[in-house]
C-alpha cells in the first residue's frame, strides 16, 4: 500500500509563496500519474494539478493557472506544488493524490485517484 506524506504548508499573506511536497513510499512512483487536490471549510474538495507519470503533461484548475506550477522527481519520489500569488481564496488542506497507472485521462476526476496523503494546511491572510 503506498503512501503519500505532504508537507511545506503553513501561513503566508497575501501575494506570498509555498512549496508543498509530496513524498511516496514504494518503486512505482515513477508509473502513475499524480495529483493535488484541496478542500477549504465547508466546501467539496477540488482539482487544482496533475502531472502525468513521465512529467511531460500537466493539467491545472483554472483558478491556479499560472501561478501554480506542479512537477516531480521521480529518483526522490516526490511531486512538488510551487504556489506563487497566493490568495486569501487559496486557503484550504492541500492533498496529494495518486492516479492512473500509464493513464492520465481525468486527471481531474476524484474518482480516478486511489492513494490520498493526510494534507497540509495552506492559510493566506489579507
Amino acid at each position: 500500500q503506498v503512501q503519500l506524506v505532504e508537507s511545506g504548508g503553513g501561513l503566508v499573506q497575501d501575494g506570498g509563496s509555498l512549496r508543498l511536497s509530496c513524498a511516496a513510499s514504494g518503486r512505482t512512483f515513477s508509473s502513475y500519474t499524480m495529483g493535488w487536490f484541496r478542500q477549504a471549510p465547508g466546501k467539496e474538495r477540488e482539482f487544482v494539478a496533475a502531472i502525468s507519470w513521465s512529467g511531460g503533461n500537466t493539467d491545472y484548475a483554472d483558478c491556479v493557472k499560472g501561478r501554480f506550477t506542479i512537477s516531480r522527481d521521480n529518483a526522490r519520489n516526490t511531486v512538488y506544488l510551487q504556489m506563487n500569488s497566493l490568495k486569501p481564496e487559496d486557503t484550504a488542506v492541500y492533498y496529494c493524490a495518486r492516479g492512473g497507472r500509464y493513464f492520465y485521462s481525468d486527471y481531474d476526476d476524484l474518482a480516478k485517484y486511489d492513494a490520498w496523503g493526510q494534507g497540509t494546511q495552506v492559510t493566506v491572510s489579507s
